[in-house]
């Protein structure tokens, strides 16, 4: 029986030998494999089972891959389950259209093990902290109904939430020391520039509500921690909430708050904006929420109060509210899903971040940036790119903005090896061949156990002999890495006795 705590992931292709080679990736790595070849079967097992990541090849007969991606992302129970496309490098493959469909990244075939765990990685980390989130929030309605006290336990919910979400501000470098509200935005051109002057009016307007507009990966949150921590409100909460993950039966408590009296016990926990009062509530996709809340939504606007479920007492709030909105809300409220009074108060202050193929003049800042993070994470020098590696980035046209250019540095400092990224070390998808790729990726044996040995031992020619670095470059435990390189010493060693002999 397979172990239900390991993190599931849905792999779909039509292909078993793209399947097998999957398997042989992630299973070691522990993770939980599902398996479909087409997408009409990967829409069923996905709302069945609801794995925590979807691997989905874009070319498929039947059902393509970007025809299930758009009815996973309809479908309430699987919408926010992250999916990344299977692409080959030099194909043809419509990449812009299925990030569109709602993708957060592609891996290119043929499958390298370092680059499928470092991605499922990226994307899994905050999908499986965001519903642990929410498992621990319906935990606490459940509790609440069984008039239990829950307000330290929410308490303590908020406060790893808080936690969390500072220390990938710290990622951006967005949170820093007072007097630099604008740590983090690598900007140089003047289309971004404009939206510095915006942010720092909403930086010295604390009690503002604003909304935040724009394509995914944007950066709409990074910009309203930079709203937040660069205010007078920086020492106080800055709450995350993503709405398309609200339950429907428990969202207004989770929001509001719950209050029960009974004959000898009285239950009150506080929702979001209590417990952010003073601070900031990030509503992220604030379209998702419930038109049945959105009234109430609009009353903690208008007048700064909240009433709790079950409470006919209103409580004082001063959490300023960040929206934001990646799809046009004009349209639900032509069709009814948006309520156009909300609308219009919200858009009365609003930023629309542009995307990145719009700023083309920040890619080099914005490269070096991630180049300068990823380089600390992996324990080693800071690489240079060279001239021809910074015009190979500025060539893509970037439907993934600003994460997918994070993306593409990551994969980047994993191949150079040196003190130079080199153009063939930046892989797009518009690579006509796979001569781009590193050679000494491309040399690794077919021999399971010998590649992996190799990629070890680069890994830590890369990070310098640092055990906890290689292993995150590699996306193992150190365990993994201890194991490997004494069953090699050891095979090694029966070599030798046996030439002796």
């Amino acid at each position: 029986m397979s172990d239900p705590n390991k993190p599931t992931i849905l792999a779909v292709d039509d292909v078993p030998a793209n399947i097998l080679a999957l398997n042989e990736i992630l299973e070691p790595a522990g993770y939980r494999m599902l398996v479909a070849l087409s997408g009409e079967i990967a829409i069923q097992s996905a709302t069945k089972a609801r794995p925590d990541l979807i691997l989905l090849d874009i070319r498929m007969p039947g059902i393509d891959g970007i025809e299930t991606c758009r009815r996973l992302k309809e479908n309430p129970i699987t919408r926010s389950i992250p999916i990344i496309f299977l692409t080959t490098t030099g194909s043809t493959d419509p990449l812009d259209e299925a990030l569109a469909a709602g993708g957060v990244d592609y891996i290119l075939k043929p499958f390298q093990a370092d680059e499928v765990l470092s991605r499922i990685d990226t994307h899994l980390r905050p999908f499986l902290f965001e519903r642990e989130l929410e498992r621990l929030n319906l935990e606490l309605a459940a509790e609440v109904k069984k008039r239990e006290h829950l307000e330290d336990a929410l308490q303590k919910a908020g406060q790893r939430l808080t936690l969390a979400r500072e220390e990938e501000a710290r990622w951006w470098g967005v949170a820093g020391p007072p007097g630099s509200p604008l740590n983090g935005f690598a900007t140089r051109s003047d289309l971004f520039g404009s939206i510095f002057n915006e942010v720092k009016r909403a930086q010295e307007m604390p009690q503002t509500h604003f909304i935040l507009l724009g394509e995914n990966g944007t950066g709409k949150e990074m910009t309203a921690r930079a709203i937040h921590y660069g205010s007078s409100k920086a020492d106080r909460p800055f709450l995350s909430v993503n709405c398309t993950t609200l339950p429907e039966d428990g969202a207004e408590s989770l929001l509001f708050g719950h209050y029960h009296e009974g004959d000898d016990d009285v239950t009150d926990h506080r929702g979001y904006f209590e417990l952010a009062d003073g601070g900031t509530v990030f509503l992220d996709e604030i379209g998702a929420i419930p038109l049945s809340l959105q009234a109430k939504l609009l009353g903690v606007i208008e007048t700064g109060e909240v009433r709790p479920v079950g409470s006919n007492e209103p409580r004082k709030v001063s959490a300023r509210i960040i929206a934001s909105s990646q799809n046009d809300l004009a349209t639900k409220v032509a069709h009814g899903k948006f309520r156009s009074d909300l609308y219009y108060r919200l858009m009365g202050n609003h930023l629309t971040l542009p995307p990145l193929r719009e700023r083309r003049d920040d890619i080099p800042a914005l490269a070096m940036h991630f180049v300068k993070y990823f380089a600390q994470e992996m324990n080693r020098k800071v690489p240079e790119i060279t001239p021809e590696a910074f015009q190979k980035l500025l060539s893509y046209h970037y439907p993934g903005n600003i994460r997918e250019l994070r993306n593409i540095i990551e994969r980047a400092l994993i191949y150079a090896t040196g003190d130079q990224i080199l153009p063939n070390h930046i892989i797009l998808p518009a690579d006509q061949d796979n001569s781009s790729a590193p050679k000494e990726i491309d040399s690794l044996p077919f021999n399971l156990a010998e590649a992996e040995n190799r990629l070890i031992e680069r890994a830590l020619r890369a990070t310098s002999g640092n055990l906890s670095a290689a292993a995150r470059l590699l996306g193992v435990s150190r365990f993994r890495i201890y194991s490997r390189r004494a069953r090699a010493k050891n095979t090694e060693s029966k070599e030798k006795d046996d030439k002796q002999k």
